[in-house]
């Protein structure tokens, strides 16, 4: 790697990712997709276009075909707050967007309640509005007070940030197929500028109406075979796809810090613009080379350190030999002593998403990184003897295998080029030649332990759906710790009214295929369910501090040693007790004689509390009122910080003492 690369101080973290795409309503289902090689694209839905002068059961040229999803008129807008009514005039885009936002938050373990109010960013590539142009079909009558925010494209990205009260920058993209990149680029810089602390990017599109396609089909920009001939000899044009995918990004340090699984690393990007070309829609070589060079250089990467590229590749007579030109003086050819490049295209088997193809091009970069494989690019036979493969150093990814050199760090590149000259290219690699700096991290009980599985939802039917997930989950992943399913449910998720506790009683070990028995919630005789009574509305939990009875022997100490948390908290109770007693407060709590003394019993007591305090403060369960009783009030003024550590120590170290006295 070169030596200009700034490691943690410039590095963006990928910390969540979500996505809804053909065949692929999850990142599980689209990496499934892509390591098997499947094929997404299917016969355009009879109903797709509705009220339309054309035909839908002959339709133009191109439009027979497409990538496209499942029930895109389905949205919880309860969930988000939004009445029925305008509902039904917001564009499905936004409504997707946010579903796709909430998902990757919850992917990347932040809950969305904590970050309100904070400086996080939104930027999402759109550039279409086919929802406008039906709604426009009913003339003035369809227009209502929700018309004007419900259909703008720029409402997009604000809709995110008002519906989940974040004050970084909000922006909806629009470069035409580069959109969703660029909106990447736009972010990481700002990450970087500290206009916003983390940030949440993406791209939408949705393909609801047949003018869009006829204006692609008379364009001359579909293929009449309905699938996107990558770098073959048949390419003749692409086929639509539609979908969205959203990223959580954050600094690396940070991200670091604050234990967040990575599942790699944005290095550096870089746009430009083609500039005068051929016409305003042909493609620049000059200055496609030209962006991966400077992206290369603002990632302090090399040629030869590019193990795989994502291409626009839309299969294209003239945009693919533009590329493959591009890409070869950039990086194929300076790279040669270490083999041709890998490259393929995620189109040949969703389609092309437009203004959201670079944000799935990335995401399969971001999964072939995790997962340590590079899928294949569909529809390759022979290549084009415009593409001149082998004179370019490239070779197109026609089998899914494991990376060319998997004991160099994993680096790859990610281009998107807009049709109207807007040039993205994005480096992306592993964690794994980072320095990785020190970590908190929670401990975690050692040994067999009761688990409790927290679920909530806002009906009673999404708590039942959100069990039968969860339980499918943990039945096809056995190898997932019981403990961490358990850690990830009470303290990275939103909490809602309907809830139920599954408590799975004592496990030995860490597996979680024991789980999946329990989540029935119907049937399971160890479930908790019920109604939260003020839940967004309540001022939020009471702390209650007891007095004495509720000791025994041992209490704390295995929590001492597995919660870094509370046993910073214990040690620091010590210290402040020290100077008032002659007893060793760890080894007084395995001392049943001395826990029997009152003016043991009661410091001792103080500190758990105390300290278990601080714990729940650590995982986000903040006290909105304290209560407490003999020494626990001691305790709750401490918490309250009506009462400092050491005059909390004082008080209820001497008055344990008068009490025996």
């Amino acid at each position: 790697m070169s030596e200009t690369f700034r490691g943690q101080d410039s590095a963006i973290a990928v910390i969540g990712v979500s996505c809804r795409l053909p065949r692929a309503a999850g990142p599980a289902a689209f990496w499934t997709l892509l390591r098997d090689g499947l094929d997404a694209i299917s016969s355009t839905p009879a109903d797709r276009w509705g009220v339309t002068p054309f035909d839908p059961g002959n339709p133009p040229l191109g439009t027979r075909y497409g990538g496209y999803l499942d029930g895109v008129d389905q949205f919880d807008a309860g969930f988000f707050g939004i009445s029925p009514r305008e509902a039904a005039v917001v564009d499905p885009q936004q409504r997707l967007t946010l579903e796709l936002s909430w998902e990757a938050l919850e992917d990347a373990g932040v809950v969305p309640e904590r970050i309100r109010g904070t400086r996080v960013g939104v930027f999402i590539g759109a550039n279409k509005d086919d929802y406008a142009t039906l709604l426009r079909r009913y003339g003035l009558e369809a227009i209502t007070e929700h018309s004007n925010t419900g259909l703008q494209r720029g409402m997009i990205a604000n809709r995110v940030s008002y519906t989940l009260g974040l004050t970084g920058p909000s922006i909806t993209v629009d470069t035409a197929q580069s959109s969703s990149l660029v909106a990447i680029h736009l972010a990481c810089e700002s990450v970087r500028r500290g206009e916003c602390s983390s940030a949440i990017v993406g791209g939408v599109i949705l393909n609801l109406s047949s003018e869009a396609a006829v204006e692609l089909s008379r364009f001359g920009a579909l293929s009449p075979d309905g699938r996107c001939f990558t770098f073959d000899a048949r390419a003749n044009g692409f086929v639509r796809g539609e979908g969205g995918a959203v990223v959580v990004l954050k600094p690396l340090r940070q991200a670091l810090v604050d234990g967040d699984h990575v599942y790699c690393i944005i290095r550096g990007s870089a746009i430009n613009h083609d500039g005068i070309s051929e016409g305003l829609t042909v493609p620049n070589a000059s200055a496609q080379e030209e962006v991966i060079r400077f992206a290369h250089e603002r990632a302090g990467v090399q040629a030869a350190d590019i193990q795989y590229v994502e291409l626009h590749g839309t299969g294209t007579k003239v945009g693919d030999p533009i590329e493959a030109a591009a890409l070869g003086a950039a990086v194929g050819r300076p790279r040669r002593a270490y083999g041709p490049l890998r490259v393929g295209s995620v189109k040949t088997n969703i389609g092309h998403l437009e203004c959201a193809a670079g944000i799935a091009g990335l995401l399969k970069v971001i999964l072939a990184i995790h997962h340590r494989q590079i899928p294949a690019s569909l529809n390759f036979r022979q290549e084009s003897p415009w593409v001149r493969l082998e004179e370019q150093n490239l070779q197109v990814q026609t089998q899914t295998a494991g990376w060319p050199d998997p004991s160099r760090p994993l680096v790859a590149g990610v281009s998107s080029f807009g049709m109207g000259g807007t040039n993205c290219h994005v480096v992306v690699s592993e964690v794994a030649d980072v320095e990785v700096v020190e970590s908190v991290r929670l401990g975690r009980p050692m040994g067999s332990a009761p688990l409790a599985l927290s679920l909530s939802a806002r009906t009673a039917h999404a708590l039942r759906e959100q069990a039968m997930r969860l339980r499918a989950f943990v039945a096809e992943h056995p190898e997932i710790s019981a403990r961490d399913v358990a850690w990830t449910l009470a303290t990275a998720r939103s909490v809602f009214a309907h809830r139920a506790v599954v408590v799975a009683g004592e496990l030995d070990g860490d597996s979680a295929g024991d789980l999946a028995g329990l989540l029935d919630l119907d049937v399971s005789p160890v479930v908790v369910r019920g109604v939260a009574a003020g839940v967004g509305g309540g001022a939020g939990p009471v702390f209650v501090f007891p007095g004495q009875g509720a000791q025994w022997v041992g209490m704390g100490l295995a929590l001492w040693d597995a919660e870094p948390v509370f046993g910073e908290a214990m040690t620091r109770c010590a210290r402040a007790l020290a100077p008032f007693v002659d007893w060793s407060l760890r080894e007084v709590l395995a001392d049943p004689g001395l826990l029997d003394r009152v003016d043991v019993l009661q410091p001792v007591s103080w500190a758990v509390m105390v300290s278990l305090a601080e714990l729940w403060r650590s995982v986000g369960v903040t006290p909105a009122v304290v209560v407490g009783h003999s020494q626990g009030e001691i305790a709750a003024a401490c918490v309250a910080g009506g009462l400092s550590l050491a005059d909390g120590a004082r008080v209820v170290a001497l008055r344990s003492r008068a009490i025996v006295a």
